[in-house]
């Protein structure tokens, strides 16, 4: 944890009185990193012995009973600590700045803007409203959170009194993934016919680049293999990024090799890290990358570009490229595929990054980063 000065005395709790920390959320959804980063802190904060509520502007259906509509909240108020959670812009941020509980916020980073203004207006100025409600909370903020010491930057530089880097939580036993078998055979027999299977997980954005993969794809079939696919996984961030993918793809003649795939459930998603090859990444902006972790969970090689939190997330668990032309990710990617003792050196090494996000130390962690508000450790 990095220790910053202390908050105005004001904004630090009677630790005798705090009996709650409850969580804001914007939306809780199945399947964001976010949502299960809250879910599982939720989870710390009760066994540590607090009372725990997450309260949202609106729950997907899937997880009815685990939000509460934070209009709600004043019931559950006296002797609370407040947990924002702040990855885009939301009435939320400006409900708990006007609140007088002891505030912390939990930075899980916002894309710039300039990523998104020639694709979508909407999303560009969400995420310039985080921006400036990122600013706002300042003064209000007894204890800055970052996902990643890339993350807690931002915060420093904004001046943030004190700051704290805790990963996003996760659940990184490979043991206990469920593998949907209707997907898991469909994609295990196309893989009988030939080919490598590369794949990305994540959403469809202009900053994670997807472009790039393809080009990377065409440049692989044309070097090494015709036969290889690209799986590109992952919600839309507009429809206007997608649509051009779909275009890109059908006038480079790829329909048969790239895949596009979202709403999948985990065991789905699952039985694409089972199948792959290798995971491919080379986002232009990550304020951490969850799927790295996944990868190395399924014990999948890790190839990519070193943009911004992308070699603090992988730290050493994957290979990391200086650059990401088309010629340098198709070798990077025959070399993983063509060498075993490269490919099993990568597999171990993400393994040893990986026990580095244990859930249970990272609740920990979690849990740690309050006591100067709580009072508790774990």
């Amino acid at each position: 944890m990095t220790a910053l000065r202390r908050p105005p005395d004001s904004y630090v709790a009677d630790v005798g009185s705090v009996r709650a920390v409850h969580q804001f959320l914007p939306a809780l959804m199945p399947g964001d990193a976010c949502g299960i980063h809250t879910l599982a802190a939720q989870e710390a904060l009760r066994e540590a012995g607090f009372e725990s509520e997450i309260f949202c502007e609106a729950v997907h259906h899937e997880l009815d009973g685990k939000g509460r509509h934070f209009s709600e909240f004043p019931a559950f108020a006296p002797g609370s600590v407040l947990v924002y959670h702040l990855a885009t812009g939301s009435v939320l941020a400006d409900y708990v700045n006007a609140r007088g509980e002891p505030l912390v916020v939990d930075y899980h980073n916002l894309t710039p803007a300039s990523f998104f203004r020639r694709w979508d207006m909407s999303v560009a100025n969400a995420v310039s409203w985080g921006r400036a409600q990122l600013s706002m909370l300042v003064p209000r903020t007894a204890l800055g959170m970052a996902d990643s010491t890339y993350n807690e930057l931002e915060m420093v530089e904004l001046e943030y009194r004190r700051t704290a880097v805790v990963p996003i939580l996760l659940d990184v036993d490979a043991d206990t993934a469920e593998v949907d078998p209707a997907t898991f055979d469909r994609l295990k027999a196309e893989k009988a016919a030939g080919g490598v299977d590369l794949l990305f997980v994540g959403r469809l954005a202009p900053n994670k680049a997807q472009e790039d993969l393809i080009k990377a794809l065409v440049m692989y079939r044309r070097a090494y293999d015709p036969k290889a696919r690209l799986r590109l996984i992952g919600r839309p961030a507009t429809d206007s990024y997608r649509s051009a993918l779909d275009a890109f793809i059908s006038d480079l003649g790829l329909g048969e090799a790239v895949t596009v795939a979202s709403g999948l459930s985990d065991a789905q998603l699952t039985a694409y890290y089972r199948t792959a090859d290798v995971l491919v990444v080379l986002s232009e902006h990550e304020g951490f990358n969850t799927p790295l972790v996944e990868a190395m969970r399924h014990r999948l090689p890790v190839i990519a570009y070193a943009s911004c939190a992308v070699p603090e997330t992988l730290g050493g668990g994957g290979l990391l490229l200086p650059d990401k032309s088309p010629s340098t990710v198709a070798a990077a990617v025959h070399r993983v595929i063509s060498d075993p003792v490269l490919r099993e050196g990568l597999v171990r090494a993400g393994a040893d990054r990986l026990a580095q996000f244990d859930l249970k130390a990272s609740k920990g962690r979690f849990v740690n980063a309050l006591t100067f508000l709580t009072g508790v450790s774990v």
